[in-house]
């Protein structure tokens, strides 16, 4: 019999639903691998085996007396730290939100409760959700399962790695600027950023109101799918979402090669990696001996996603983190008995470098007499990025790229050179700025057997041809999981 921690999303689901699988059995087996791996990965900061187990054996409890809440029912999942849950700790690996117990649900939180799922929080970050690499946070650094010694992606390392590790079958991150997509492809599992509106933020810590958004991490598509039914749809609390057709899992189907335009990027102009490119023209000629049309897209306008994303970010994030003050919750320093005193030494001791440095430059772009220079500027450019996809989308039907210019690079290799940490994010920043939906989708290894991953985009609120493609990459076997069974 297969070891159950190695069982896929879609095996756990029918396996749960014919009766041949426990949810506590189930989770019992993560938890036994969570306790022999994670001292290895560091992936979780925080987690409650007697709590977790006891919602597993309520979901058998329901699924014996017939009560059973949905198909989904005792399905384990991961979730990222900056995600509240009612009564858990919720500290987007900051100090200074170390001891905050969320009093409410987020609202993706409160819908996977409502289907039964076991949540598995805390899995560790960027100190609040700031960086490419999960050594951002205050308490530890994630590592690669398919090489300790490197980074695992960011800002959800922790949300990717406990996928890859075979810890659990699906998670939930958040991305900004690449923050699901990047760690989804240096893990080698999929991982999607959704359309911007498509997820309630309710219950999402802010970095950048403007360019967050909440999706899922999964050891195969159809958790990608399902997660995605799940937590997307209208929410009131969240005045963001977008009233338009629900997405539904049973839509994605496979599409024929023959005839489609896929919209493809010249490596040259963006530095990719020997391993990279040579995976990425190997994809390419398999879609072309299907009948595909490559079309050559004008990528020019990425060179400036980097800068345009960074004093767009760094300026709402300067913006929403100044509720941290010591004042109304998460740590306090008193000061020399002034007002402003307790501010600085609170906020001092408790955001970490990264943060302070991009409160910094959100704070300068935003003061007066910088603000139309600056952040006014990279709005303007941000609404041609915007439209640049809007043309593409006339002339393709979807569009292939690497997700990352490279393989996952060595920890500390960045840490003292933040512009060249920031150049990590190159191809995914733009999908945030324009809102559009892209997955990262496991695309082999190099040769270093390190994981490589293959974006694909699709235009505004089109995750249901977005996912069929997907799934058609994958019965290619472009997308195939190949995950560590030891992690070394």
């Amino acid at each position: 019999m297969k070891d159950l921690i190695f069982l896929t999303y879609s095996e756990i689901k029918t396996k749960l639903n014919d009766g041949s699988l426990k949810s506590a059995d189930l989770v019992s087996a993560y938890i036994k691998r969570i306790e022999g791996t994670d001292s290895k990965v560091k992936a979780f900061l925080e987690f409650n085996k007697e709590r977790i187990l006891k919602q597993a054996e309520e979901s058998d409890n329901r699924r014996k007396s017939g009560k059973l809440l949905s198909e989904f029912d005792g399905i384990p999942i991961g979730i990222k730290d900056n995600i509240c849950i009612t009564g858990e700790i919720t500290s987007c690996s900051s100090k200074i939100l170390e001891n905050f117990r969320s009093p409410y649900d987020a609202s993706v939180i409160q819908r996977l409760k409502d289907k039964g799922f076991v949540l598995f929080p805390r899995l560790n970050m960027d100190e609040f959700a700031m960086g490419s690499s999960t050594e951002n946070s205050a308490y530890q650094t994630t590592r690669n399962p398919f090489d300790t010694s490197r980074i695992p992606g960011g800002s959800s390392g922790g949300s990717a790695a406990a996928v890859a590790a075979s810890m659990l079958p699906v998670s939930l991150g958040s991305d900004t600027g690449g923050s699901i997509r990047q760690p989804a492809a240096l893990c080698g599992i999929w991982g999607l950023k959704p359309t911007y509106g498509r997820v309630s933020r309710y219950g999402l810590i802010a970095y950048a109101s403007s360019l967050d958004q909440i999706g899922p991490f999964s050891n195969d598509l159809q958790g990608i799918s399902d997660l995605m039914e799940i937590i997307s749809g209208l929410d009131h609390k969240d005045q963001t979402t977008a009233k338009v057709n629900p997405f539904e899992a049973s839509s994605v189907s496979s599409v024929d090669w023959k005839g489609k335009r896929i919209g493809v990027m010249k490596s040259e102009e963006f530095n990719f990696s020997p391993d990279v490119n040579k995976r990425y023209t190997e994809i390419l000629k398999t879609l072309e001996s299907k009948g595909a049309t490559l079309v050559p897209l004008d990528f020019s306008l990425l060179k400036y996603a980097i800068p345009v994303y960074y004093l767009i970010a760094t300026a709402e994030c300067s913006s929403n983190l100044s509720r941290f003050d010591g004042i109304r919750y998460g740590l306090r320093k008193e000061g020399a008995g002034k007002l402003e005193d307790l501010y600085s030494e609170s906020r001092t001791a408790g955001f970490g470098p990264e943060v302070k440095r991009r409160i910094l430059l959100g704070t300068f772009s935003l003061s007066s007499g910088y603000y139309d220079a600056y952040y006014g500027k990279a709005q303007k450019a941000r609404v041609l990025i915007r439209k640049q996809y809007a043309e593409f989308f006339k002339t393709v039907d979807i569009i292939f790229q690497p997700t990352s210019p490279t393989t996952a690079f060595k920890v500390g290799e960045k840490t003292k050179d933040p512009i060249q940490m920031y150049q990590a994010d190159i191809l995914t920043t733009s999908v945030n700025l324009a809102g559009v939906p892209a997955i990262s989708c496991p695309a082999g290894l190099d040769s270093n057997g390190l994981p490589i991953g293959l974006q694909i985009t699709s235009s505004h609120f089109d995750e249901t041809k977005l996912l069929s493609y997907a799934k058609s990459a994958s019965e290619l076997e472009i997308c195939k999981l190949v995950l560590p069974t030891e992690i070394t």
